[in-house]
């Protein structure tokens, strides 16, 4: 199994190259002739929301986290692995004047093109920074709504992405995430593939794993979707899917006793 460190390298490495060619390309998950739009539209981008923001658009996520997320004006919202900026301005339209989004990522260059994209724009109530989600740069209850858009399957270790999302979010606050998830394991040399990893199925945990990771951690959760077509659209047929979920911070769960059900991998 290779080290967490080597794989966030990897992925670090990959994503600073999609920053600078603002595609998706040939590594990530999609189609290597596919545009961004096509990608966002199959996934539930309207044209009007890739229109107002297409400088920030790089055809990476696997569905709309905003779309299904219960965000109000005056929250503050996080979005965990913002790249470019693409959900973060979507969800400053929704949280107003009032409210702020913060993105977090460990890409220097897609924070950079980040920030630059907002302050062209005046985007005030958005802010980015530099930082890992297994680690977040965030105060604790500090967050109304978190959103995740096909980011947490490349993090080696899935659980402290929600012990931190649990962590940073209020009582009763609420994650939305969008991801890839398998729906039958991967063959060793797959998971040791650095495009399979790099385009969100190599370290993708299976579904049910993932969903009791998630519980571990602390979170009610509903499913709001799964998109098992996204396999054909941009996977090549592999065995997955994108799972849509709403997470709920339970109150009053000081600790959760947790015994991990995917030998090491999660």
């Amino acid at each position: 199994m290779r080290k967490s460190e080597d794989v966030k390298e990897i992925v670090r490495e990959n994503y600073s190259k999609i920053a600078g060619d603002g595609c998706c390309g040939s590594e990530c998950a999609c189609d290597a002739g596919s545009s961004n739009e096509v990608i966002s539209k199959s996934i539930g981008y309207s044209d009007e929301e890739m229109g107002s923001f297409s400088d920030s658009n790089l055809g990476l996520g696997c569905g709309n986290p905003v779309a299904m997320a219960a965000i109000t004006e005056g929250d503050v919202v996080l979005d965990l692995g913002s790249g470019a900026g693409f959900d973060a301005f979507i969800a400053r339209r929704k949280v107003g004047e009032s409210g702020k989004v913060i993105g977090v990522d460990f890409t220097e260059e897609m924070i950079y093109k980040a920030r630059g994209i907002a302050e062209k724009n005046g985007y005030n109530n958005v802010e980015f920074r530099f930082g890992d989600i297994e680690n977040l740069p965030v105060s604790t209850k500090s967050l109304d709504v978190i959103i995740s858009n096909c980011v947490i399957n490349l993090a080696p270790n899935k659980r402290k992405v929600f012990d931190e999302a649990y962590r940073v979010l209020k009582d009763d606050g609420s994650m939305y995430v969008s991801d890839i998830v398998l729906l039958s394991d991967l063959s060793a040399e797959k998971k040791n593939d650095d495009k399979m990893l790099c385009g969100c199925v190599g370290g993708a945990l299976l579904r049910d794993d993932y969903i009791d990771i998630a519980k571990g951690a602390g979170f009610d959760v509903e499913i709001l979707g799964e998109d098992k077509d996204i396999s054909k659209r941009q996977y090549d047929g592999v065995d997955l899917e994108s799972l849509k979920l709403k997470l709920v911070k339970r109150v009053g769960v000081e600790e959760v006793k947790y015994g991990c059900c995917c030998d090491g991998k999660c």
